[in-house]
């Protein structure tokens, strides 16, 4: 399966092991491209953003709905064979999963889970969102896609962006999330990583205003794992998108400098 690869490569190498960077759900390479792939290759970084199969310009959309987690971690085994070194993993939300379930088999010289799927699923955020939206989640399960979330401004401002957001930028970023795959959705609550064979050196960060996340499951992620941890106040979900997305980049090449270098 053809899968779309955005490489931003650095004037100066500074670092051995390139980065992959995986998206969550509805989004694609293209949400790294904004501004973490430049800024990380400015820094010396061979740095990589794959679009999992049926998103952004990938082949696979015609069977999207039904893909399933471990189809999503065979296209990022796929494209880190492809590239001259293990890569270190990053990880966003739905993608954090797909890193944490990539780890089970694969070595990676590092790991960095951003505002990821917790090691102990969705269920207690899943469950108390519907109490939240109700009307919003019956939608959602009528129509079988979890990507009605983001499909307004109002709404991806809500779930992924902070209050003070803004609003024509979301709309842009709006008009290029796509759909979901409803199953890989619902594996985020059942189909739980499995933390006794992650050996991987991690860095977990999170967002305080994450709407989707809570505070307490990332930190109890980043101690699953023994992982390093640092939750970045007054930012969203889609860490990589917001205005604010330079503390959360400069913190993790620092991280990655002092393991890697």
């Amino acid at each position: 399966m053809k899968l779309e690869v955005i490489n931003r490569k650095p004037e100066i190498p500074r670092f051995s092991a390139p980065l992959l960077f995986v998206h969550g759900t509805g989004h694609g390479a293209w949400c790294w491209d904004e501004n973490f792939l430049p800024y990380f290759a400015a820094n010396g970084f061979d740095s990589y953003a794959l679009s999992l199969r049926g998103h952004g310009a990938s082949e696979g959309s015609e069977s999207l709905k039904w893909t399933s987690i471990a189809e999503y971690v065979s296209d990022l085994a796929g494209v880190a064979a492809t590239l001259d070194s293990p890569p270190v993993v990053v990880g966003h939300s739905l993608g954090g999963l797909v890193v944490q379930k990539y780890l089970e088999k694969q070595y990676a010289p590092a790991a960095v889970l951003v505002a990821p799927s917790p090691s102990e699923g969705m269920f207690r955020s899943a469950m108390f969102l519907r109490l939240m939206h109700p009307l919003l989640f019956l939608k959602i399960g009528l129509k079988q896609d979890y990507s009605i979330m983001f499909s307004t401004v109002e709404l991806a401002k809500r779930f992924l962006f902070s209050a003070d957001a803004d609003e024509e930028r979301i709309a842009g970023y709006v008009r290029r999330f796509g759909k979901e795959s409803y199953r890989a959705n619902l594996e985020l609550i059942y189909n739980l990583p499995d933390v006794r064979k992650i050996t991987a050196l991690m860095l977990v960060v999170g967002a305080e205003n994450d709407a989707l996340v809570a505070v307490r499951a990332i930190e109890k992620t980043a101690r699953a794992y023994g992982a390093d941890c640092r939750i970045f106040p007054d930012i969203a979900h889609d860490m990589m998108l917001e205005e604010r997305w330079r503390p959360v980049a400069d913190f993790i090449i620092e991280w990655l400098g002092g393991k890697i270098l």
